[in-house]
């Protein structure tokens, strides 16, 4: 049934909630939140009033709407959040980064605390520092906090297992005091471990000094290896103090957020300060910015980006005022667990660094202007290419087959996927042959297709009777393009399994030269020369390999795991010496299956003993080889 507007907007309640634009497809085009649902989406369809003209062309692909209430404004914005990261509509402003940021957890709730690392902060009764920019930094400061205090790095669960085992390596190399033997008491481990929650907090000076007097007294004493040792820990903690350059007050968590914008992106820049001290800066991508004032940009990226870093500072300082102010200071003390404030500086050293961030936004929007502009050539302007080049209107996600085995052994198959130009590894899947013995890689590849299609096809199903509105796996998603890693044989056996199956899909052969190297593209019956210097013969190239390296990773994945693990092993007499003899001497495990006994005698390794089990054994099998 076609959507009635004008009933649907009647219906609209004076209550805040969220809102959700679709297409004719039935895709999201855009989330927003809404004080009032009626004014806020009754705005979309009257007469022009400046949205701009992304929402403009926004408006006329609107082929329907539905809305979510909510008790208050905080909650619409957090079901705005959540709907966007699960969705990405296309005429949302998008943060592009989804990073975590490392954490050190010092856990003080241990009896022999330890220091780790960590990607998010929990209720457990651990000190986090953090978060950090850096996670290489990271790990070298506690590794440099081990060296210094000589805390444990196991996972030893002391004091029950107190001398239960030999003390490991770092207590023979002196980087550990080696509690689980009880070389020390509580007592003086605590003590170190309050050393590293100093040298956490800031406070080196007293540990320099230590340090300094430790060296000199070693080369007093003609110890130079250990005064050696001293040394580099002394230049390691003298690098890491040095680094922290702005002391800008005295125990504050603040971030500092300024933005650069051009015609199509958006750059924003984070300075991150813990304790008063500057610990890092990073810069985050925001798309779909044409036309949107920089001021609901700045808005969209503190909704986004802290609704996923579990650390909330008590300041951030802002280039400009942002709409909701109120309310943000609201959701993101609620996250903090106490007050937020968010501060526009117009004056003084606080506007200085907002300048600063500003600066250094506008610093990497020119400067990878010119680095995106070849990314996208490398993705989405050769996936255009490879569009143009077969004729095809739309060309988004590409699936691409292999097969790998060794002589018929261990036969498995792999797909992987690329969307616009870039691989999405967590739709990659691997596939076990189950119903082919033997080298056929073109039974083994119907398999595969067929296992692939039936699968998506009945989860597709299954949503349906459901009305689930969403994915179920990767399999539901079915591809613009089927790439298969060979010519002719391999299309045509596609194209059956489709055909079979009642599905339209174009299928394209990816033809090697006799050097294994991609030569060209076999599509309609003929095959298609490309341009060997073409961005989309680059990516069908990357594609081919891929798929090559994700069945044979899988394939020595399987051989690793059970040694090329088959129905021999179940067959007394036949161990891992006399497996590999057979595999060597017969071509694939129909063979063995068929040979009588003097035939699996011929293999030198294999008495009439072993043979006769064989033989009978596969006499006893009356189904297909698994």
């Amino acid at each position: 049934m076609a959507f009635n507007f004008e009933e649907e907007l009647k219906k609209l309640p004076d209550k805040p909630g969220v809102y959700i634009m679709r297409d004719r497809k039935d895709v999201i085009l855009y989330v927003g939140k809404a004080v009032n649902l009626r004014s806020r989406v009754r705005s979309y369809f009257r007469p022009n009033i400046g949205r701009g003209p992304a929402i403009d062309k926004m408006v006329t692909l609107i082929a329907g709407f539905e809305y979510i209430v909510t008790d208050s404004e905080l909650e619409a914005l957090v079901l705005e959040n959540n709907l966007i990261k699960e969705y990405s509509p296309k005429y949302n402003t998008m943060l592009k980064d989804d990073k975590t940021y490392p954490y050190i957890k010092v856990t003080v709730g241990e009896e022999y605390p330890r220091i780790l690392f960590a990607r998010e902060m929990k209720k457990d009764r651990a000190k986090y520092f953090g978060p950090y920019t850096s996670a290489a930094a990271v790990k070298d400061t506690i590794e440099l906090l081990n060296k210094l205090y000589q805390l444990r790095t196991c996972n030893r669960n002391l004091p029950r297992d107190i001398g239960l085992e030999r003390p490991c390596l770092n207590y023979h190399i002196k980087q550990c005091l080696a509690p689980c033997q009880g070389c020390v008491d509580k007592e003086q481990y605590r003590q170190q471990v309050e050393g590293a929650l100093e040298f956490l907090n800031g406070n080196y000076a007293g540990l320099l000094k230590d340090l300094e007097q430790k060296m000199q007294q070693a080369a007093a004493d003609l110890e130079f290896e250990e005064a050696a040792r001293y040394r580099d820990l002394y230049n390691s903690v003298k690098s890491v103090a040095q680094k922290q350059k702005i002391n800008e007050g005295v125990g504050e968590d603040k971030d500092i957020i300024a933005l650069s914008q051009d015609d199509s992106d958006a750059v924003v820049q984070v300075f991150f300060v813990r304790n008063g001290k500057l610990i890092g800066r990073e810069h985050f991508y925001m798309t779909h910015v044409s036309g949107v004032p920089k001021e609901k940009i700045l808005e969209d990226f503190i909704k986004q980006f802290y609704a996923g870093t579990p650390f909330v500072p008590r300041e951030l300082m802002l280039q400009y005022q942002v709409e909701d102010m109120e309310l943000l200071e609201k959701w993101l003390g609620s996250k903090r667990g106490g007050r937020v404030y968010l501060r526009v500086p117009k004056k003084g050293a606080k506007e200085k660094l907002l300048e600063l961030a500003a600066k250094n936004a506008s610093l990497v929007l020119s400067q990878d202007r010119e680095k995106m502009k070849r990314e996208e050539g490398r993705t989405i302007g050769a996936v255009r290419e490879i569009a143009a080049l077969l004729g095809l209107e739309q060309l988004n996600r590409m699936e691409a087959f292999d097969i790998s085995n060794i002589s018929g052994f261990e036969n498995v198959g792999s797909m992987v996927v690329y969307e616009k130009g870039k691989p999405k590894r967590s739709d990659y899947r691997k596939f076990r042959i189950k119903t082919v013995s033997g080298p056929d890689d073109y039974a083994c590849m119907r398999e595969v297709l067929t296992r692939r299609f039936v699968h998506g096809m009945e989860e597709t199903k299954s949503l349906e009777e459901q009305e689930l509105d969403k994915e179920f796996g990767s399999f539901t998603k079915f591809p613009d393009l089927l790439l298969m890693d060979g010519g002719k044989g391999q299309v045509n056996i596609a194209l059956e399994v489709l055909h079979e199956l009642g599905i339209g899909i174009p299928v394209c052969g990816m033809v090697k030269d006799d050097n294994h190297r991609t030569r060209g593209l076999y599509y309609n019956n003929e095959e298609i020369e490309i341009d060997t210097h073409s961005e989309g013969f680059k990516l069908i190239t990357r594609i081919q390999d891929e798929a090559h390296r994700f069945a044979i990773e899988y394939h020595r994945s399987l051989r690793g795991k059970t040694q090329v693990k088959s129905v021999l092993d179940d067959i007394p007499g036949v161990g891992a010496a006399r497996r590999k003899a057979l595999m060597r001497y017969f071509t694939s495990l129909e063979d063995i299956r068929q040979a009588d006994v003097e035939r699996l005698m011929e293999v030198p390794e294999i008495p009439r003993s072993v043979a006769e089990e064989i033989y009978s054994y596969f006499q006893k099998q009356d189904s297909v080889i698994k």
